[in-house]
This record gives C-alpha cells, sequence and structure tokens, in this order.
C-alpha cells in the first residue's frame, strides 16, 4: 500500500470468533483478559513510573483492595510482565518493577489513558443522555 492510500476499508477485520483451539485469535483474548482488567492497566501506569514496593502500590491505586493488589500483581508476574524482587532484609523487602514486556506495554496503556482523559466527558454526557432516555434502565 502506497503512502498516498486513501480507500476506506468498508468491511470487518478478517478474525475468527475465539472458542476453539484452532482459532488464531484465542491468544488474543488470553492475553487481553490479562492486560485489558482495570487493575492491571493501572498497576502498569504505576509501575511505569519505576519500581515500588506493594504498599506504595496500594496507596497510589485508589480503590484497590490487599488482596485485589495481590492478585493482580501476582498474575503480572505469572505473565512475566512484573518482576517481584524480594531483598534479605528483617523484615523482608518486596519491590515491583515492570519487565522488559511489561515496559513494551507501557507506551499502550498511555495511549489508552491519555484517550479516557480526553473522552471522558463527552462518554459522560452519552452515558446521562442514554440514562435519560431509557429511564430504569441504567448501565453501570
Amino acid at each position: 500500500m502506497s503512502p498516498t492510500h486513501t480507500d476506506v476499508t468498508t468491511g470487518a477485520a478478517d478474525l475468527a470468533p475465539c472458542g476453539g483451539s484452532d482459532h488464531p485469535d484465542c491468544g488474543i483474548r488470553d492475553v487481553l483478559d490479562r492486560v485489558g482488567d482495570k487493575w492491571s492497566v493501572l498497576v502498569i501506569v504505576e509501575l511505569a513510573n519505576g519500581a515500588r514496593r506493594f504498599r506504595q502500590l496500594q496507596r497510589a491505586i485508589d480503590g484497590i483492595s490487599q488482596r485485589m493488589l495481590t492478585l493482580t500483581v501476582r498474575r503480572l508476574e505469572r505473565d512475566g510482565l512484573v518482576l517481584r524482587t524480594v531483598y534479605p532484609t528483617v523484615p523482608a523487602q518486596v519491590d515491583y518493577r515492570l519487565t522488559e514486556t511489561g515496559a513494551s506495554l507501557t507506551h499502550l496503556v498511555r495511549a489508552l489513558a491519555d484517550w479516557s482523559l480526553e473522552h471522558r466527558d463527552t462518554i459522560a454526557r452519552a452515558r446521562r443522555a442514554y440514562d435519560s432516555e431509557h429511564p430504569g434502565n441504567e448501565i453501570r
């Protein structure tokens, strides 16, 4: 395709629905389930600024419980996105930092955060309009 190509694509992307082992996008769903949940995104955003201890993460991420933060960093560690380092001190000190793979996500996560900030007022107005047109059917 040339840099001056101006045709508009009108069809949907050529992706088969996920659900079976023979579908090529099953890996996409698996990865997006992890990096697309709100707590993982917020942990990645916070760790993009450098290593953090558990309590620093918890204070920085409004509304996350200790249990949810524990589950989130464990899942991110399992997926190779976060590195957990335990220092041999008494009491033990632990910090979390993004791996190279995790750090490669930061530009995407920041773009999503920027998009969210840019469009949050428009989305809020659309929600209010929808809710006023469909009373009793509010979606949360």
